[in-house]
């Protein structure tokens, strides 16, 4: 049976090395729950303590109510997909599948059931007879998924399950898991640094850093209402400009270094007259405007990608943070009335519904209604 997950101020130290200082989070049943972040963030070392594979310094970890820091990973009923597929060489699909029925004494018959339907859900009933040599990295995948849930695990944990695949072969998977987990309706928590991934498969997302997650949402809330600047920046593309808030007898805006103005009507009330403040833009909330209806800037390079151009952009260091890795717009070709080139200059509107405001150290959103926990 499934189950959700609570982590109340886990710790994880090792020797004077804190890695996660004092995290909490709540997985619900049935959940995909999708740890996301840079490499060395701890997302790894936070699915590890859920395993059992790694010693908790501090704090509970739960299974609904059920305290499991001292329960051996044998014990906790889990499925574990790792990176590398792990799979037995020796085996063919079907025994690699009833390998952890077979530990567990599952009757032959019982056996039989449980290993067809899930060969079935997976996709790969054609290939059971089949040694893991003469499998796709897919096909192998699947199998590593077939093992996990047929045992029917508490928890099924995915430490960047498709990390070793092609490109499009890591599109496809990330469909047929997210099918199956459905299917089965067990509760998966996910570990990968790949933020497209996260976004096309999760139900939440917690995107972490050095240890402490800096926002958890659904996919959608966090692409479009970004809890701090890091998320904004960690999840797709923002471009970040300095800016001032105006308030006018209640009427708000964003000014920017240059003057341009811009009226917010969902601003929080912390946005106070005259505050200092950095405002996100995507690459695709910009348009082109006419001179004097927006920020003025210049053409330095041109990439076509197909359905869109992305340009790269060049304004003036007033108006931008220093040390961004790149200031772009994204034009979607199927409603571009004029296809811009190396070295034009623009004037680009942004988008007032859509941006993203933030502190001046960029440490939370000044954006009505946006929490750092959904």
């Amino acid at each position: 049976m499934s189950v959700a997950i609570q982590a109340d101020h886990v710790i994880k130290r090792y020797g004077d090395l804190t890695i996660i200082p004092g995290l909490s989070e709540s997985i619900e049943n049935g959940e995909f729950f999708t740890l996301l972040g840079p490499s060395g963030c701890g997302k790894t070392t936070l699915l590890r303590m859920i395993a059992g594979f790694n010693t908790i310094e501090g704090g509970e970890i739960k299974f609904n109510d059920k305290v499991i820091n001292d329960i051996p990973a044998h014990k906790r009923n889990i499925g574990m997909v790792f990176q590398s597929y792990a799979i037995f060489p020796h085996l063919t699909v079907r025994e690699n599948v009833e390998y952890g029925l077979k530990l567990r004494k599952v009757p032959k018959d019982e056996m039989k059931r449980k290993v067809d339907k899930i060969l079935d859900v997976v996709q790969i009933t054609e290939y059971q007879d089949r040694l893991p040599e003469r499998l796709s990295g897919g096909q192998q995948q699947r199998v590593a998924l077939a093992r996990a849930i047929v045992i029917h695990p508490s928890v099924l944990l995915m430490d960047e399950p498709l990390s070793n695949l092609d490109a499009k072969l890591r599109v496809e998977m990330r469909s047929a898991i997210r099918e199956v987990q459905k299917q089965v309706g067990i509760t998966t928590v996910y570990v990968t640094h790949d933020q497209e991934e996260a976004l096309s498969i999760s139900d939440r997302i917690a995107v972490m850093k050095k240890g402490e997650i800096q926002q958890t949402a659904s996919p959608h809330t966090i692409y479009t209402r970004p809890y701090n600047v890091f998320v904004s920046t960690f999840i797709g593309h923002s471009n970040l400009f300095r800016a001032t808030v105006r308030d006018a007898g209640g009427t708000k805006a964003i000014v920017f270094a240059d003057g341009y103005t811009v009226p917010m009507a969902n601003l929080s009330s912390e946005a106070t007259d005259g505050m200092p403040v950095i405002v996100a833009v995507r690459p695709e909330e910009f348009s082109i405007r006419a001179p004097g209806d927006g920020l003025t800037c210049q053409v330095h390079s041109k990439v076509f990608l197909g359905k869109y151009i992305t340009y790269g952009l060049t304004f003036p260091e007033e108006l931008v943070l220093p040390k961004q890795p790149s200031i772009e717009f994204s034009q979607d070709l199927g409603h571009a009335e004029k296809i811009l080139e190396t070295g034009d200059t623009v004037t680009l509107r942004p988008n007032a519904r859509k941006i993203n405001v933030f502190t001046a150290d960029g440490s939370h959103s000044l954006m009505e209604g946006v929490v750092r926990h959904e």
